[in-house]
C-alpha cells in the first residue's frame, strides 16, 4: 500500500478508492467585486491557491482519478435559501441580490461560475450546494458511493467554512478525508490554522493534512 506523508501520520492511499474535491473555487469568492470582497475580505488571499489547485487537478485528471467540483449557489427563486442564511453577511448586498457579476450566489449566474483557470471539464461532476457542507440536499453520497470512493483529498475555499465542513460530514460517513494544504485558503491565516489542528488533532479525528508534492507523488506512484 502506497503511504502519502501527511499530519499527523501517513495517509493510506487507496488509488482505486480515490477522489479530489474541490470546494467552491467561485469568481464571487476569489475575484475583486464579488461577493467575498464585498463582505470586506482579501479576495487575493485566494487567489493565490490557484496555482497549486491547477496542478492537484491536473495530477488526478493525469491519474486517470476522479475530480469533483463544488459551487455553493441557490435556485433563482430563493426557495432553498433560508431566511437565517439570507439575512446575515453584508446587508448592502445579500445572497440573490443584483451583484457586480449578477445575482450573488445564484445557479447560472457569472459569479458564481468556477475560475476559468479551474474550469471542470467534460466528465467530471459539478455539485451545486445550498450550505456550507457539500452533503446537505445534494447527491453527492450516491455518487461517491456508485463509484466505489472512500478516500477523498480536498482542496478550496474556504478552509475554516465550507472545507472543513464537508470534511466533517465525509468523516461521519465513513470516508478517510485529507486536506491539500496549499490548495485551501481562508480570508483569515488563523482561521487555516486553526481549522488545520482541529482536523488533525487527536489522531487525525477529522482527517489528514499533506502537502501538494506529497499528494501528487503519492497518486504518480501508487
Amino acid at each position: 500500500m502506497t503511504e502519502i506523508k501527511a499530519e499527523p501520520f501517513a495517509f493510506p492511499l487507496r488509488r482505486d478508492k480515490l477522489a479530489l474535491i474541490v470546494i467552491d473555487m467561485q469568481r464571487d469568492f476569489a475575484e475583486p467585486g464579488g461577493f467575498g470582497e464585498s463582505l470586506g475580505n482579501d479576495v487575493s488571499r485566494i487567489t493565490r491557491i490557484v496555482p497549486d489547485v491547477k496542478r492537484l487537478i491536473a495530477g488526478f485528471r493525469e491519474a486517470g482519478l476522479p475530480v469533483i467540483h463544488t459551487m455553493e449557489c441557490h435556485r433563482p427563486d430563493l426557495s432553498d435559501l433560508p431566511l437565517a442564511k439570507r439575512n446575515r453577511g453584508n446587508p448592502a448586498l445579500k445572497i440573490g441580490d443584483e451583484g457586480p457579476m449578477g445575482r450573488v450566489l445564484i445557479s447560472g449566474e457569472p459569479g458564481t461560475a468556477i475560475l476559468s483557470e479551474l474550469a471542470p471539464v467534460d466528465g467530471e461532476i459539478v455539485i451545486e450546494k445550498p450550505g456550507k457542507g457539500a452533503f446537505y440536499a445534494t447527491p453527492l453520497g450516491d455518487i461517491l458511493k456508485a463509484r466505489g470512493i472512500e478516500q477523498l483529498v480536498f482542496a478550496g475555499v474556504t478552509t475554516e467554512v465550507c472545507v472543513q465542513t464537508t470534511m466533517r460530514e465525509a468523516n461521519d460517513r465513513g470516508y478517510e478525508c485529507l486536506l491539500a494544504e496549499e490548495a485551501t485558503e481562508s480570508y483569515f491565516s488563523e482561521f487555516k490554522q486553526a481549522a488545520i489542528a482541529m482536523i488533525t488533532a487527536q489522531g487525525a479525528i477529522v482527517g489528514w493534512v499533506a502537502s501538494v508534492d506529497a499528494i501528487m507523488e503519492g497518486i504518480a506512484h501508487a
